[in-house]
């Protein structure tokens, strides 16, 4: 890819990275990813807010081959020390150790954001452009993925609506539709599901480049 295209796209998706933050302010502040604030159970408008995201995003890799091409110029270990800001994963082990948050949601998301964003730094700088460390690099990837995945499965678990069967005591994830929480399912977890998976579509596309050099 050369110059000129980095640069083409390197503009629009700053401006669309912008105007999603302020899209997410924007509706958490107007309520809507509240139960019961709109005609969508909840936690249908959260899961909507994770998931759209990562669907627009694959689709516009997959038809668009330059900007898979910009994607993965993106430096690993830049896209690496982003995901630092997950050690923030203590807020809701605090929450929950003052009642705010069910502990069957903040214990494991806490716990597993803190580890991702701990070792975050040492991962890039040891790890992201080191060929010899490409599988410890990809596994703490999968990890990190892992992590974000079961926060969000434990988060609809624990919501208020039918879904919420590991509510106990009525306590709920409620606070995490209002802001400044709401940010972290609305920004923060797509965004950075979107991080791990162009690192492992990258390191897949450099392996199966590997033969061919080879030859």
């Amino acid at each position: 890819m050369n110059a000129s295209d980095v640069v083409r796209y390197r503009r629009p998706v700053t401006f669309l990275l912008v105007a999603w933050f302020v899209f997410a302010v924007a509706t958490s502040a107007a309520g809507f990813y509240r139960p019961g604030a709109g005609p969508l159970p909840a936690p249908a408008p959260v899961g909507l807010s994770v998931v759209l995201p990562l669907v627009i995003f694959w689709i516009w890799m997959a038809a668009s081959p330059s900007f898979r091409a910009f994607a993965l110029s993106l430096s690993p270990k830049f896209m690496t020390i982003v995901q630092s800001w997950r050690v923030l994963g203590f807020v809701f082990l605090a929450l929950a150790a003052n009642g705010l948050l069910p502990y069957t949601f903040a214990g494991p998301a806490g716990w597993g954001d803190i580890f991702i964003g701990a070792t975050a730094p040492w991962v890039a700088m040891n790890w992201a452009n080191d060929p010899q460390c490409r599988g410890r690099f990809v596994i703490w990837n999968l990890l990190g993925v892992a992590d974000l995945v079961l926060a969000v499965l434990l988060g609809v678990l624990s919501s208020e609506g039918p879904a919420g069967i590991l509510v106990r005591n009525g306590l709920t994830t409620r606070v995490m539709t209002e802001l400044p929480l709401s940010l972290i399912p609305t920004f923060g977890v797509p965004l950075w599901l979107i991080l791990h998976g162009i690192v492992l579509a990258r390191g897949a596309r450099e392996r199966s480049e590997q033969p061919a050099a080879a030859r």
